[in-house]
């Protein structure tokens, strides 16, 4: 099962990723809370902030491609992101998730979990 915080910050990246701007906090329907995140989204870079856990998650961008290493877990995630729709393997727990953003929204599916999440931002 992939941490309902790490699927959070995922969806942030993606949704800043899909926006073209730094990520941010971000409503996590699931939890029925915010989930605190800041960061910088640079061409070649992302660098986020995980407010509730304390660390940081950041990593690598090519196109549409991220390598990412969360700090918290010591664990890398990938992630592609292909127009509306992304996915990816959190290698921490050996799950794959895929989802979509359209607009303000976010939809994760963590096939560890046959589970949707909801996010908006």
């Amino acid at each position: 099962m992939i941490d309902p915080q790490v699927r959070a910050c995922i969806a942030a990246i993606v949704a800043a990723v899909a926006k073209g701007r730094d990520p941010k906090t971000i409503y996590d329907h699931g939890q029925s809370r915010h989930v605190t995140i800041s960061g910088r989204l640079n061409p070649d870079r992302v660098s986020l902030y995980d407010h509730d856990r304390s660390c940081h998650v950041g990593g690598r961008v090519s196109g549409r491609k991220l390598s990412l290493y969360d700090f918290g877990r010591s664990q890398h995630i990938s992630l592609t992101i292909e127009g509306e729709k992304f996915k990816g393997y959190d290698f921490g727990v050996s799950a794959h998730f895929t989802g979509s953003v359209r607009g303000r929204s976010v939809t994760l599916y963590d096939f560890s979990e046959s589970e949707w999440t909801h996010y908006s931002n």
